[in-house]
């Protein structure tokens, strides 16, 4: 494959260099965002569109199957989140930046997100809801792509402006009405308004508006009503966590699918259209993420949870189609990024023990699978370290599990550790290959990935395990999985370091403040210090009464218990030596948590690094503040926590 142009493209991506066994790549390797993502088939299977790293440069790359270049396009510095198919000669773009808001605004800063539509035949871009346009030049959430009357449509979220007594556009409101939008000309037609209390809508095939959902975040109290105006109330309840998510049409005619929020947990039901009672699926307890065919926007199957995600399908001939897909791949994790409608073609990504991240393109009917790219080119097979998961009990007797990275090069005993808990916290970790945690290994260093209680997959009641629990269970759960590595020989207790972001950062914090004698240093990317400061900025994001901030005071316990487990106020009490790194335009966790901490540690005397990484988000979305933050944090666990001498390498052709 790639050959021609389109070889020339993205050469780098597809080809290994010749390896140098036992010597690790450059940290650079790992930290470089991936040479190849997003790979998106299009719905006849004949196209895919892709971002690839061309020399110096990202770019969105469109090409048939045969390898005939349709679109090259730079991406400059745009922080491509998503690339979707609006049949085969549209895709949408989905793009975010970081935005100051003003004064007429609690906070200062948000991450808005804004959709372009590229017409693959002229080239064309087109904004959705552009400057000036009459309606926020945002898109609050994107509803999917129709065909009508022969041109292709998209539906949008986006908040309406009005004019003042001045003549000018102003805003006042911020809640979404429910746009479609031309996608060759961008030209808006609103067909549902929304108001204080919208939570979505679902558009059907034809691109009528199905249903409609509602969520009040002062009560808490959700419904589901039939069409984009009026009609009946077909569901309701109360969830002061969230409300119901529209997902799609049911596998029986006539239904929704929907998502209903359960205290701590969610099921999916399907709801008669013409009134009745729900019904609650019977794969619902294995189901991580549901699928839909694009065409009739029906459910056709899902995703299960588990440490190895397996795609499930309704339809025999689909189902064998897809188990004969994962087979082909014994060894590695497998994930299904895209598909033909039919199924014919299907776009995998394999990573696992000696795969640093590779797609493939499967023709079912040839069986056949080529490779197509490689994520992160400039680390080879034998530069993969070894995943396993690892297993272990709380104190309190809780199954607990976490994912293990050892290095390539020698053998699992007595090593220093890098212990690596996950953001969320309502996240968890898999056996992939984690740029992270591979750079570590790669430096010598087992890496635990522990998912403590409170994160996802493991079940309703092991998330609502967690509440309540920052700095203390959720904390010990972590130190519970150092032990056990400890009693299997795998790890020396002595020399380990603690390194997390987001709340992986509060744990790495809160591992050395919290906690203290098990940790040589703490890095903290991101980290919550203040979690009074924390719950006063989601007050000012969302409002006190809401489900954000219900949410967050849920797990994080009482406010009065805040002395025992908040970092900065136990910055005296720090053990070890401390590296805060945090971008200046972070939106999820401010800046200011990082500088809060930096100075309590200074005035307590404590050895405190800081590292500011300027116009840089919370999800480390640019390739040079990326490797910053990673070369900063190795060589500062490398300082405090030195890995034993690498072995002699062996050039190998």
């Amino acid at each position: 494959m790639f050959r021609g142009v389109l070889a020339l493209a993205v050469a780098s991506v597809v080809i290994f260099a010749c390896s140098v066994s036992q010597a690790a790549p450059p940290i650079e390797a790992y930290g470089r965002l991936p040479a190849l993502e997003q790979v998106s088939l299009s719905p006849s299977g004949q196209r895919y569109a892709m971002i690839a790293v061309a020399g110096e440069a990202r770019k969105l790359i469109v090409a048939t199957i045969d390898d005939k270049p349709l679109l090259v396009a730079g991406l400059g510095a745009a922080k491509v989140r998503a690339i979707r198919w609006a049949g085969e000669d549209h895709l949408l773009i989905e793009t975010s930046a970081t935005v100051t808001l003003g004064m007429d605004f609690s906070i200062d800063r948000e991450e808005l997100y804004g959709v372009v539509a590229i017409n693959v035949a002229t080239g064309k871009l087109t904004p959705i809801f552009p400057p000036h346009g009459g309606i926020e030049p945002t898109v609050l959430r994107n509803y999917g792509a129709r065909l009508i009357n022969g041109q292709w449509f998209g539906f949008f979220g986006g908040i309406t402006m009005e004019t003042n007594h001045s003549g000018d556009l102003t805003l006042t409101h911020t809640y979404p009405d429910l746009y479609r939008v031309n996608l060759d000309t961008g030209a808006p037609d609103k067909v549902a308004s929304g108001s204080e209390v919208g939570a979505g809508w679902l558009v059907g095939p034809n691109g009528e508006v199905v249903a409609r959902a509602s969520y009040d975040q002062r009560q808490g109290d959700w419904k589901i009503m039939r069409g984009g105006f009026g009609g009946p109330v077909l569901a309701s309840g109360n969830n002061p966590f969230g409300g119901v998510t529209l997902e799609g049409l049911g596998r029986t005619p006539g239904t929704l699918l929907v998502n209903v929020p359960k205290a701590h947990a969610t099921s999916e039901e399907e709801i008669p259209l013409a009134g009745g009672p729900a019904v609650e699926v019977p794969e619902n307890k294995y189901i991580n993420e549901v699928l839909l065919d694009r065409r009739t926007m029906t459910w056709i199957g899902y995703a299960s949870g588990g440490d190895v995600p397996e795609l499930n399908m309704f339809d025999p001939q689909i189902a064998a189609r897809v188990r004969g897909t994962r087979k082909a791949f014994p060894n590695q994790s497998v994930i299904f990024t895209s598909w033909s409608d039919d199924f014919s073609r299907i776009m995998v990504f394999t990573t696992g023990g000696d795969d640093s991240g590779t797609y493939w393109l499967v023709d079912i009917a040839k069986g056949a699978a080529d490779p197509v790219g490689h994520a992160y080119p400039d680390v080879p097979p034998e530069a993969v370290g070894p995943i396993r998961m690892v297993d272990w009990k709380a104190a309190d007797g809780l199954e607990l599990h976490g994912v293990l990275s050892l290095p390539p090069d020698r053998p699992a005993h007595n090593l220093p550790v890098v212990v690596l808990p996950h953001g969320g916290p309502e996240a968890r970790d898999y056996p992939v290959f984690d740029w992270w945690a591979q750079a570590f290994a790669s430096q010598g260093y087992a890496v635990l990935q522990p998912n403590f209680r409170g994160s996802s997959g493991y079940g309703p009641g092991f998330v609502e395990a967690g509440q309540g629990q920052w700095g203390r269970k959720m904390q010990t759960d972590v130190s519970d999985g150092l032990a056990e590595l400890v009693k299997e020989g795998v790890v020396d207790p002595k020399r380990a370091c603690i390194v997390g972001a987001s709340y992986g950062g509060y744990a790495a914090l809160a591992g050395v403040t919290v906690q203290h004698g098990l940790y040589r240093c703490a890095v903290a990317d991101a980290g919550v210090s203040d979690l009074s400061g924390m719950l006063t900025y989601e007050y000012d994001k969302r409002l006190e009464a809401s489900a954000g901030t219900r949410y967050w005071k849920a797990f994080m316990g009482p406010t009065s218990g805040f002395s025992e487990i908040a970092p900065l106020r136990l910055a005296s009490k720090a053990d070890a030596p401390i590296l805060l790194i945090h971008g200046k335009d972070d939106t999820v966790v401010l800046y200011e948590q990082s500088t809060a901490m930096r100075k309590a540690l200074l005035a307590a005397g404590k050895t405190v690094e800081f590292v500011t990484m300027p116009n840089e988000d919370h999800w480390l979305s640019r390739e040079a503040t990326r490797i910053q933050m990673l070369k900063t944090a190795v060589a500062f666990v490398e300082k405090y926590n030195p890995p034993d001498p690498a072995p002699a390498a062996v050039v190998t052709k």
